[in-house]
């Protein structure tokens, strides 16, 4: 494993934060409580495998504790974003082969985010221009990223009863494949107004069968898919991302946020999940959070570690490891430009500032070629 990062050059507060110590997940020990955030970078070949390019960028990162890879498509039919990479087929089995190994031969541990999007997607990223699938028939404001370019998204169909149990083997699949592929785990996203999320929400599910109407049965599905995976893995290596306040992918809040997602934690929590990864406000944006909304009552609900996320700067992580608000603290976007990231951390170095030309597609540039510090 990569050794304690924590060096005397830095400031007495953060040798007086354990958030540079190793620490236990599941199974396994790791280095320091940092977590690279999963981060869509648009990379892969159209055919959704990840390459020799992506094995670089993870192991010039591998000194976080812990890498949640970016989001990867289930099935082809939860592919939203053009260029993102998937974990169904043995040829990106064998792509995400080559980052696990890279990750894991610099001491560090990776897991999977496993993804359907749902609604948020259009007929050019889907198998023979069908439409995309959601729990109803919605339509989101926004565009998605093709191949063809920006493309405005259209009225998703809503899944029939009967094909949910062929989503839910999906989430299987993918997460034997991630099995395959020598992950440590995986990370079920079910937040960001994406496929289970969109299940989760009264304002986007208007169905009026068993997985619609009371928030329990908006949750089925989610707790569907966590058995499925847990099937696979076993408890200890899966996590679960939620944003409850997030309204990202012109989802608007659910109406009663603390008895829905109260309610699926209290219901996934006697599992003994590796993690709770939870969303702070809104994804990208404001960490305010509406009123009634009280993350620290989720995070009593869960009888496993917690794991923040949304804005983190090192003053903010270091107080929330000293105010023993969460276990592990989740940065996204200064990773990209700061592949060393855990040691500027620690020895609070200035950070890189990112190219936002270079942020989705293309190559080396903007996404292997940033530099550590000397």
């Amino acid at each position: 494993m990569t050794p304690n990062l924590a060096t005397t050059t830095a400031t007495s507060s953060t040798t007086a934060s354990d958030l540079f110590n190793s620490v236990a997940l599941g199974p396994y020990t790791l280095a320091n409580r940092i977590v690279m955030a999963p981060l869509t970078r648009s990379r892969a070949s159209s055919g959704g495998v990840p390459g020799t390019l992506h094995a670089q960028y993870y192991a010039q990162r591998a000194s976080a504790g812990l890498i949640i890879a970016e989001a990867t498509n289930i099935s082809p039919q939860g592919r939203g974003y053009a260029f993102t990479p998937g974990i169904y087929t043995d040829e990106q089995v064998a792509g995400w082969k080559l980052t696990t190994d890279a990750v894991h031969a610099k001491g560090g541990r990776i897991v999977l985010q496993l993804w359907h999007v749902g609604r948020y997607s259009h007929p050019a990223l889907q198998e023979n221009g069908a439409l995309p699938v959601a729990p109803s028939a919605i339509r989101p404001k926004g565009q998605a990223f093709t191949e063809q370019g920006m493309l405005d998204v259209e009225t998703p169909r809503a899944l029939e009863t009967n094909e949910i149990a062929g989503v839910v083997a999906d989430y299987r699949h993918a997460a034997q494949c991630a099995l395959r592929a020598g992950f440590d785990g995986v990370e079920i996203h079910a937040a960001n107004g994406y496929l289970l999320d969109q299940f989760l929400r009264d304002s986007t599910n208007h169905r009026s069968d068993a997985y619609g109407g009371s928030s329990e049965n908006r949750a089925r599905i989610v707790r569907e898919v966590v058995s499925a995976v847990v099937a696979v893995w076993g408890a200890s290596r899966v996590g679960i991302r939620l944003s409850p306040t997030t309204t990202f992918g012109d989802a608007p809040m659910d109406s009663t946020i603390m008895q829905t997602y109260g309610g699926l934690i209290d219901a996934i929590a006697p599992l003994g999940l590796m993690y709770l990864h939870l969303i702070e406000g809104e994804t990208g944006g404001s960490r305010d959070l509406p009123a009634g909304v009280d993350l620290q009552n989720l995070r009593q609900r869960f009888s496993g570690p917690l794991m923040l996320n949304n804005g983190y700067t090192r003053d903010m992580a270091l107080a929330a490891r000293q105010q023993h608000k969460a276990e592990l603290i989740c940065f996204g976007r200064p990773f990209i430009a700061n592949p060393d990231l855990v040691a500027r951390l620690a020895s609070n170095a200035p950070l890189a500032a990112l190219n936002p030309k270079t942020l989705y597609g293309g190559g080396a540039a903007g996404y292997t070629d940033y530099p550590a510090l000397a």
